[in-house]
Order: C-alpha cells, then structure tokens, then sequence
C-alpha cells in the first residue's frame, strides 16, 4: 500500500465529467438528467418540476445546449393543453447516448486509479 494513505481508510479517486463548449458548460451529469427527463416526460416544464428545478433555468440550460449544438438537441412545440410539449431530437438521443458511454469510461478509470492507490510502490 502507498505510504501516504493509512490502512484502515477508504481513499478513492474522484471526479465530474463535463463537456465545456466554446461559450458555456455544454453537457454534464445535471444536463444530461435533464434531456433524459425531458425525454420521458415529453416536456420541459414537467422535466424541471420532477427534478426541482424552475422552468426558466430549464429553458436557460436547453436553450444553452441548443446553440451550442450543431443541431438542436431538444425540440420544442407550442400550443396543447399544457402549453406545449417538447422531446428529444435524434442528435439529442445520440448525446444522451454518447455522454452516457464517456460517463462509463470515465468511472472505469476512475476505479483504476483508485486501484492505483494501493499498489505498492
């Protein structure tokens, strides 16, 4: 065991993994949950009321993916019973699955350099 961690404590690796774009945070954990709960719901509205959130910092953080995106990830439809609906694009459901495959990625190596932790040196 690595001489600056003591026996009997749990040291681990760890980290967040996000996508910074060219004017803002692109796509992370807490957007990512968003777009999926977007995509179940059918609406952006009962998305950020599910997860807590208010519909303007919804709206904000979609329209933010948006922009960035080379297509839109999110598409949006005024009107209905509800004031509208909203549902992911084929680019939106390929970004859920790309950051989902990362996001994996990501914690294999972090449990690789945990397990890092321990060799002996």
């Amino acid at each position: 065991m690595h001489e600056l961690f003591a026996e009997n404590q749990a040291f681990r690796a760890h980290g967040r993994l996000w996508i910074e774009g060219p004017a803002d945070r692109f796509l992370g954990i807490g957007r990512l949950e968003l777009l999926e709960r977007i995509a179940t719901t059918g609406s952006i509205s009962r998305a950020a009321k599910e997860m807590g959130m208010s519909y303007k910092k919804a709206w904000d953080l979609v329209s933010s993916m948006n922009t960035q995106a080379r297509q839109p990830l999110v598409s949006t439809q005024a009107g209905g019973a509800h004031g509208g609906g909203a549902a992911l694009t084929e680019a939106g459901a390929q970004a859920v699955a790309e950051f989902r495959a990362m996001q994996a990625r990501f914690e294999a190596f972090l449990a690789d350099e945990t397990a890092r932790l321990y060799e002996s040196k």
